[in-house]
């Protein structure tokens, strides 16, 4: 991922927010056969306090990646979207997309059966935990050897990633006045309107106006 310094995203705590808020993540794999990508939810490791993920994958898609034996890819992408030059103040412009992501690498430690069971109970837990009558994943009409079916065609990762490259692109370098013009499209209903991303900048740049006046 292309860096750009004023663009860069270090805060430990915004990146576990980041994999906190977006769970579905890209696993990227270089094997001797190219590239293999694969998409799976994952989860904040509960026990650590770091950017550890924890997940799995679908038999055999451990296979394709090599999973445990090489290094990988994990992409997480934030909130995104396109940005129209006509959104600026006059002068030569072009369009661009804002955006968040992360990319954390590492070797995955592969999990025994029984920790792969307990990461997929937090993952079923986690997403069914919204919903107003949550299916969780010992609850009838699920029954012991239907989950244990279920553990056996997947295989658990953990990943403390030894390498994160992040990026937090949403036009900072712009003026004040411009990005509350995009804030204010994006906020919209026209083409392009994208609230969510419009949020995640009106955070960002609060921070960043918050931080300048705590330094001044």
């Amino acid at each position: 991922m292309r860096q750009n310094p004023s663009f860069a995203m270090t805060d430990f705590g915004e990146l576990r927010r980041l994999i906190a808020a977006h769970p579905w993540v890209t696993l990227v794999s270089h094997t001797e056969d190219g590239l293999v990508a694969s998409h799976y939810a994952v989860l904040l490791d509960d026990e650590r306090d770091d950017l550890t993920i924890v997940g799995h994958v679908g038999r055999p898609d451990d296979l394709l990646h090599g999973l445990g034996a090489r290094e990988l890819l994990v992409v997480v992408q934030g909130e995104h979207g396109y940005i129209s030059p006509g959104w600026y103040d006059g002068g030569t412009q072009v369009p661009t997309w804002n955006f968040v992501s992360a990319h954390l690498s590492g070797v995955p430690e592969l999990l025994d059966p029984d920790e792969n069971l307990r990461v997929l109970e937090k993952l079923v837990a986690h997403f069914e935990g919204r919903m107003p009558q949550p299916r969780l994943m010992w609850e009838a009409p699920n029954d012991p050897a239907s989950v244990q079916r279920l553990e056996k065609g997947t295989i658990g990762f953990r990943l403390t990633p030894t390498k994160v490259v992040a990026k937090r692109k949403l036009s900072q370098n712009k003026s004040a006045e411009v990005v509350e013009t995009i804030i204010a499209e994006l906020s919209g209903d026209a083409p392009w309107a994208n609230p969510a991303l419009a949020a995640e900048m009106r955070r960002a740049h609060d921070a960043m106006a918050a931080a300048k006046a705590g330094t001044s």
